[in-house]
């Protein structure tokens, strides 16, 4: 899983993260499903481009929701670092210059403010424009 993956998976749940295929042979919709839910999951691609947009304030209440974000002592609103420390995930520079790699981050890959600036700016609007979903570029990015 990508680190954009990984994080989206930590705030949203993994159902959020990696869109769920239904069963191989299950075509009965279930009970009070709507055509167009029905449609949306019997397509993996028709359920990701289903994902609505949320607001950036939707995408930060849903993090200050985690255990240790309001008490952890983390700046995950403004600090990359922080953020992937709250979500228990790695930090390093190393995972900061892949997910850099998996953004499109063209400047230089050396930790630098503006580098983990930039980062955590793309990161909350990446979750906040795919709807807590994990873009198909970005699933499988190395």
């Amino acid at each position: 899983m990508s680190i954009f993956g990984s994080i989206a998976s930590a705030i949203f749940g993994s159902s959020h993260a990696t869109p769920a295929s239904p069963a191989a042979g299950s075509q009965s919709a279930p009970a009070g499903a709507t055509p167009a839910a029905t449609a949306a999951a019997a397509s993996p691609t028709a359920a990701a481009s289903a994902a609505q947009p949320i607001s950036l304030a939707d995408v930060e209440a849903t993090i200050a929701r985690l255990p240790g974000a309001q008490s952890g002592g983390y700046n995950w609103k403004q600090s990359i670092v922080d953020l992937m420390k709250l979500l228990n995930l790695d930090s390093s520079l190393g995972a900061r210059k892949q997910l850099a790699q998996e953004l499109g981050y063209t400047g230089a890959l050396d930790g630098s403010a503006e580098m983990n600036v930039w980062l955590h700016k793309q990161v909350m609007a990446q979750l906040a424009k795919s709807g807590g979903q994990v873009p198909q570029a970005l699933k499988h990015a190395s």
